[in-house]
């Protein structure tokens, strides 16, 4: 062993000999690197950029997006469109980091059996979503999608709404006390074609879509909320003047 080869070994057979100093070791350069990558971040006002047109969900939309989880959906598609070119062209715009500002928990995903459904509102009719909930090879012969029939059939169960709105508002979602106050009346609402309070509702949630979803006027289900939940996805921004300033610059 050359001089230099045994003094280097010198230097780390303290470290090499002693389990315990070798984890105190790894354990401070962590420790230093996470500070590294943390503290700078309390010294920003906000990581995440001001999107004009994002608000919280509406209570049929909470009601949904609930469901969502409930069933897993994330586990099969992501809500998160990547700044590559095969995802801009496949699937629109990418995702903003303001879009999943009021979620809670996110459904970025982390796989993707199915498609994106960052922008899937408005792609297709309420009826398509209906359809495809009841039976998925029925309008894409190809999925391997399982049937969520009886969401149709199932009556939407909202007299807990309030409670998971103001929990929400504890997290930092801004929900004010109006819309806490109105959101069992707001549940009904959004989901009946000759809303009489929808001008109410469309003022404490711009862009809220009215209407019956699930195609039966008569009950509030939970596919009025699910596709409610859908309908609304990638709809709250105007992503041409994103465009436009990429343009510009």
């Amino acid at each position: 062993m050359s001089t230099k080869s045994a003094s280097l070994w010198a230097r780390h057979a303290i470290f090499e000999k002693h389990s315990s100093i070798l984890l105190l070791g790894v354990l401070l350069v962590i420790s230093i690197g996470g500070l590294v990558e943390i503290v700078p971040l309390f010294y920003l006002r906000s990581t995440i950029e001001t999107v004009e047109g994002m608000r919280p969900y509406t209570p049929l939309e909470l009601a949904g997006r609930r469901i969502y989880v409930r069933e897993g959906c994330y586990n099969c598609h992501s809500q998160m469109i990547r700044p590559l070119r095969d995802e801009v062209e496949r699937y629109g715009h990418y995702s903003l980091a303001a879009e999943s500002m009021y979620d809670h928990p996110f459904q970025w995903g982390s796989k993707r059996t199915g498609p994106d459904l960052a922008r899937v509102g408005g792609k297709y009719s309420d009826l398509w979503h209906v359809e495809h909930l009841n039976d998925p090879r029925s309008v894409v012969p190809a999925s391997i999608m399982p049937s969520y029939s009886w969401l149709a059939q199932t009556r939407l169960d909202g007299k807990h709404i309030a409670q998971d709105m103001k929990v929400l508002r504890l997290e930092g979602v801004p929900y004010t006390d109006d819309m806490i106050a109105a959101a069992g009346d707001d549940l009904k609402t959004q989901a009946t074609t000759d809303a009489a309070d929808g001008d109410a509702l469309l003022a404490r949630y711009p862009k809220a879509q009215v209407r019956d979803f699930d195609g039966n006027p008569g009950r509030l289900t939970e596919a009025d909320a699910l596709v409610a939940y859908l309908q609304m996805l990638g709809t709250l921004v105007d992503f041409k003047l994103y465009d436009d300033k990429a343009n510009v610059r």
